[in-house]
């Protein structure tokens, strides 16, 4: 698993975390080299003080994670996470359109933010993929092209998570024109190796460091084999 720590969003996005909390993480990302941390709105300025001059990207979320703010919200919510240091933003799109078939609705509203933000960041779009029928995903991955964004992501984790074929699925109806994300329910290397197989480009997970430590006891035990 070569670079794998590149993978990672480091994630901490239950409600009830704490200052404390986000600068644990933050400290973990740059123990292992992660590729970021994925947190709610309100401690992007925390972790920007606290990483200042850090490699490790910070990720923003909007409409998350029930996806059903009004567009407005959405907006106002990733753009306020970019003027308090996010560095990237991953937008949840809104599932009862999607379920109900209002792609236009969908498209709109991801465009919306997308033209918002500047072109530096990479919007990441949530499609909640437990929630939606195979052709459901392969249309919403249509639409976040469409709309200019630059990743589909699997899930938020709250009602579910990743499968493989979920995420060979969106990296198939992809085409290379968009990239995509696996998150939720990622807990150990095989998990992480498997959603990379299947073709993620990024992984979204709270276990991060659990992994990055499995990763580096494999390692150390096949050094003491070949030996």
């Amino acid at each position: 698993m070569n670079k794998l720590n590149t993978y990672f969003d480091h994630a901490l996005l239950s409600s009830d975390t704490t200052r404390d909390d986000i600068i644990r993480l933050c400290h973990e990302a740059e123990a292992y080299a992660l590729f970021g941390i994925a947190i709610n709105p309100c401690w992007v300025r925390d972790a920007r003080a606290e990483l200042d001059g850090s490699n490790v990207k910070i990720i923003g979320v909007s409409g998350f994670p029930l996806s059903a703010n009004t567009t407005t919200i959405k907006v106002a919510e990733a753009v306020q996470g970019v003027e308090d240091g996010a560095d990237e933003i991953d937008m949840v799109a809104n599932v009862g359109w999607l379920v109900a078939g209002e792609y236009g609705k969908v498209e709109h509203e991801i465009a919306a933010v997308r033209r918002a933000l500047p072109h530096e960041v990479p919007l990441k779009v949530i499609i909640e993929t437990p929630k939606l029928q195979p052709d459901v995903q392969i249309e919403a991955v249509r639409i976040i092209i469409d709309a200019g964004a630059q990743f589909v992501k699997t899930a938020t984790g709250f009602f579910g998570g990743a499968t493989v074929e979920a995420v060979a699925r969106l990296k198939q109806a992809a085409g290379g024109m968009i990239k995509v994300k696996a998150s939720g329910g990622i807990r150990t290397l095989a998990d992480a190796a498997a959603m990379i197989h299947a073709g993620a480009d990024r992984l979204g997970s709270s276990a991060s460091v659990a992994i990055m430590q499995e990763l580096a006891r494999n390692s150390v035990t096949e050094g003491r084999t070949r030996r």
